[in-house]
Formats: structure tokens, sequence, C-alpha cells
């Protein structure tokens, strides 16, 4: 489960954006004394290499051979990035790869763009500038046409927004039948490599760093956003790039992303904290949950039952077996255990995991009728919580990767309810 930011987190948990900002400069002075002690643990990570993306190109360029399939168009985004190395945000204003089957890469971005997107492109290739008065699209059907794709199938990922792809059959003149790039993508990312798989180690060690401070120095009376800033300092001491941390306190813990009412720490309160990083682009995503002060028979009940509820996710994942049945798995011990049925509340409404990699939540993912079968190498996260509306929720989250021998933990299991980094 993720936010994006500490604006967002601290809007999940306050209710507004004016009251984030408002809180933020209060919970911007606690900062130096969360990042006290704490030093970075990603000195040593190595980014991706040039040569590593350019045979994540040359698997790809196979793959649209055998399926004729002319190029792949990746607007700005995770991809764009895993495959040339161009980090740039979304705006209304156009940046785009053209990758074609057969031929080098060409970019196309805004004129003073130019000189900030060449610093990221790794793998060579052109990089075609518009002018604010020229149309981007014009641009990328001119790199199609200069790389032999004049007319047949092009590719686009289904998060491309709708005024691109359409943008380029316009500027074609329907010349391109435009196909799903989905399962091409999806081929190509779906396997971490060992360097994938130690930036992958590097941010879940960051993150738990920064759980294991944050259970040390949470005090009755925080709010939400307080923890959380608490959480992205000690993030960024650690090294890390914080992307989220959605913190979520008493009542609010049975909503899986959270609810509008203020909430506070106090003698009995159930908090649960989700946290995420990047290291060079790669994505951590662990929760814990623990009580402030002593917990009751029902909220340690239903802790070691998502406990075990995650060692069941664990004991289920075999080579081949399809990720659905992972969750199929947690939700019949769940069912037994009385909550449920299915995805009903009280229990488990969300799947038990999802894969992760450079996005948060990428496929496959752990939920009922995926037949993905489990490869080593595919990445997940482990979250099979249980929510009781009106009372509290437990979430337990931790990320895994399939090997031959069977899956392996990022980071160890939380022990207990009173101990849980």
């Amino acid at each position: 489960m993720r936010r994006r930011d500490f604006l967002t987190a601290a809007v999940a948990a306050t209710g507004t954006a004016s009251t984030a900002l408002m809180l933020a400069g209060r919970s911007a002075q606690a900062a130096p004394a969360a990042r006290a002690g704490l030093a970075s643990m990603t000195a040593g990570a190595k980014p991706i290499s040039v040569e590593e993306r350019l045979a994540r190109i040359a698997k790809l360029q196979r793959l649209m051979v055998e399926q004729k399939i002319g190029a792949l168009i990746l607007e700005s985004g995770s991809s764009l990035d895993y495959f040339t190395g161009v980090q740039w945000h979304r705006s209304e204003r156009t940046t785009a790869a053209v990758i074609p089957a057969r031929g080098d890469v060409v970019v196309v971005t805004p004129a003073f763009e130019e000189p900030s997107v060449r610093e990221t492109l790794a793998v060579g290739g052109d990089v075609r500038p518009w002018n604010e008065h020229e149309s981007p699209f014009a641009r990328l059907v001119g790199a199609l046409a200069d790389r032999g794709v004049t007319s047949g199938p092009i590719a686009f990922e289904s998060t491309t927004r709708l005024f691109i792809v359409d943008g380029v059959r316009e500027a074609s003149a329907g010349a391109y039948r435009v196909v799903s790039g989905d399962a091409l993508v999806k081929a190509v990312r779906l396997i971490k490599s060992p360097a994938e798989l130690a930036l992958l180690q590097t941010a879940n060690d960051v993150t738990l760093a920064a759980l294991r401070h944050v259970h040390g120095n949470v005090r009755p009376g925080m709010r939400p956003d307080e923890v959380a800033a608490m959480t992205n300092a000690a993030t960024a001491a650690l090294g890390g790039v914080p992307e989220f941390a959605l913190v979520l306190i008493n009542e609010a813990s049975a909503y899986p992303h959270g609810s509008s009412q203020p909430q506070t720490v106090r003698e009995g309160s159930v908090i649960l904290v989700d946290v995420g990083c990047n290291v060079h682009g790669y994505q951590s995503d662990i929760s814990r949950t623990w009580v402030m002060g002593e917990p009751t028979a029902k909220q340690r009940k239903v802790w070691d039952t998502v406990k075990r509820g995650q060692e069941l996710a664990l004991a289920t994942a075999k080579l081949g077996t399809p990720v659905g049945a992972i969750d199929d798995v947690v939700r019949a011990y769940y069912e037994k255990e009385g909550w449920g049925p299915g995805y009903h509340l009280p229990g488990l409404p969300h799947r038990t995991g999802h894969g992760i990699g450079m996005d948060g939540h990428e496929p496959p993912y752990l939920v009922h009728g995926d037949a993905t079968p489990l490869a080593p190498g595919m990445c997940f996260s482990d979250e099979p919580g249980i929510y009781i509306p009106g009372e509290f929720g437990i979430r337990l989250e931790d990320c895994w990767y399939m090997t031959e021998t069977g899956p392996k933990l990022f980071t160890k299991l939380a022990r207990s309810i009173e101990d849980p980094i």
C-alpha cells in the first residue's frame, strides 16, 4: 500500500490540504530530532548500468520483431526510465520515446527541456525537440518513419494518456494500428535482474531502519502527520528518497488507506505505519502495526492471525504456482478464523500482495484469478491485513522475491505485536 509524498500522507491523515499545509511547518521542526543518530545506508548502491538498459531494449526489440510490431512509444513514467534512463514528469507537454523494432531510440521532448532530458538519457539515440508552436506528435511520426515504420501496428502502454495516442493517430493520418504494449513491457520488466534485486534490498533495508526509528520515538499526543514527517525525515537521513508515509491511528487503521477523522496517539492506540522509499528508481513497501501500551486480547489475536497469513502466503509460493493461489490460501485460512467471507469486511478486502519494482504496484498481483506462474526473479509484497470497521485494523507487509528454491524475504517478518520490527 502506498501514498506518494508527505503532503499526500498528511491529507490522508488529517482530511484537507489546507490542514496539511498548516501542519507542515510544525512537523518540519521535529525533523532534526527524527534524523538524530541515523546515517546513510545507500552509499554503495549502484544504479542500473548502461549495458543492462541496452540489453532490456534488445530483448524488447526481439519481441517486437517476433510479434511484427513496428515500435513501442513510451511517454514519461517508469517504463521510459526503465528502458532509457530518462526521468521525466508528466505534463501537458509531451515527452516520449520511440523504441523501434529495429534501430536506435528517439526521444521527443519540448525544446526548452532538451538539455535536462539529455542528462538522464543513458542509451544513446536521437533527441528531437519541438517548440511550443509545433506538434510533438509530428515529431513522433517522423521518428517512426525514419526508423522504417510507416504503417502497421505500433504499441502503447495502457497508462499512456489518450491525447498522445490520438495525437499520433492524427499526425499519421491513421497509417498505424494501435495495439497494447503492456505484454511487451511486462515480458521484460517482470523478472528482476541481480542489479535490480540489490537495489530493492537496499530500499527495503532503509525502510525497515526508518520504521525501527519511528517505533522507538512515537509518543502519546502525536498526530499522523507528525509521525509521517518523522518517518520521511528518517528515510532521507538513511539515504532513501521518501515515496510515501501513510500513518493510520486508532479507528483510522480499519480503513486500508485511512480516514478523514482526526486521530492522535493515546494509550491503547493501534498505530499502523505503511512506508516506502526509492533507491535509484527501485521501491520498497513495508507496513508495521503495533499498540501504544498493552494490547488487548483481540488486538493480539488479530495481529497473530495476520502474521500467520503472511507465513501461509510464503509457504504457498512455489515455482509454477499461479500467483492468485497465494491469495486463495490466505483467504481460506481467514474464513476459518471467522473473517470475511471472501473480500468482505470485517476481514481482508484487498489482495494479499502486489508486484513491486520501479513501480510500487506493478503486475503480477497476488489476487484471486491471476494465473501468472511464479518464476525466479518475480518480486511481491506480502500484506494480508485484517480490518474491523469502527474498531481497528492490522497490516503487516514485507516484500520478497522468488528464487529457484523458493521465496526469499528482503526483510524479516515482524516478531510480535510488542516487537514489530
